[in-house]
């Protein structure tokens, strides 16, 4: 199971990225926020600080990820091609 569909961009998520080091992805409905927390860790090398998940309005479901103070989410999101 592919647990990270894509990231999630909109202005709000961008805002986040620079002023808390957060980043938005849609996710498996499926998935819980362990396995979510271990996929973004093992995919671009970063420490998860916390996981918080919600359903959107067309039955998809968001992860928004705190990244650790060491690890940049601008970094990550220019890694993507999203900066």
């Amino acid at each position: 199971m592919t647990v990270i569909r894509h990231p999630f961009i909109t202005e709000k998520a961008t805002i986040q990225m620079g002023t808390e080091n957060k980043l938005q992805f849609l996710v498996d409905v499926n998935a819980t926020k362990e396995q979510i927390k271990k996929e973004i860790e093992r995919l671009y090398d970063v420490t998860v600080i916390s996981v918080r998940t919600m359903m959107t309005t067309k039955g998809r479901k968001k992860a928004i990820v705190t990244l650790s103070p060491e690890d940049s989410a601008e970094e990550i999101a220019s890694r993507l091609g999203i900066f």
